[in-house]
């Protein structure tokens, strides 16, 4: 089974930085886009930013300009630098990887992120 280990979360101050790291292992077969979410305490999961397989990158508006997703498919690795950390951004940030099949689809159990004012 495809196990997803986060690292990098941890305590910053605002306007900050951090890098997260998303490593799969297991028997990965054909994942297509890379990504990661995030939640809050009593909020929905939202999505932070995903790669596809060529590259394509989409970002939710609270972040773009501020983090970098990234992806190393040799090493089925993906990363999210952040930049500019607000208190808004505290949140446990979860990994997802996804492939064509519906049944293609993980998760991380997630690393939190915390930033002071």
């Amino acid at each position: 089974q495809v196990q997803l280990d986060e690292s990098g979360g941890g305590l910053v101050q605002a306007g900050g930085s951090l890098r997260l790291s998303c490593a799969a292992s297991g028997s990965i077969f054909r994942i297509n886009a890379m990504g990661w979410y995030r939640q809050a305490p009593g909020k929905e999961r939202e999505l932070v930013a995903a790669i596809t397989s060529g590259g394509i990158t989409n970002y939710g508006d609270s972040v773009k300009g501020r983090f970098t997703i990234s992806r190393d498919n040799a090493k089925n690795t993906v990363y999210l630098e952040m930049n500019s950390l607000k208190p808004e951004d505290t949140a446990v940030y979860y990994c997802n990887m996804k492939g064509a099949l519906a049944v293609i689809n993980y998760w991380g159990k997630g690393t939190l992120v915390t930033v002071s004012s």
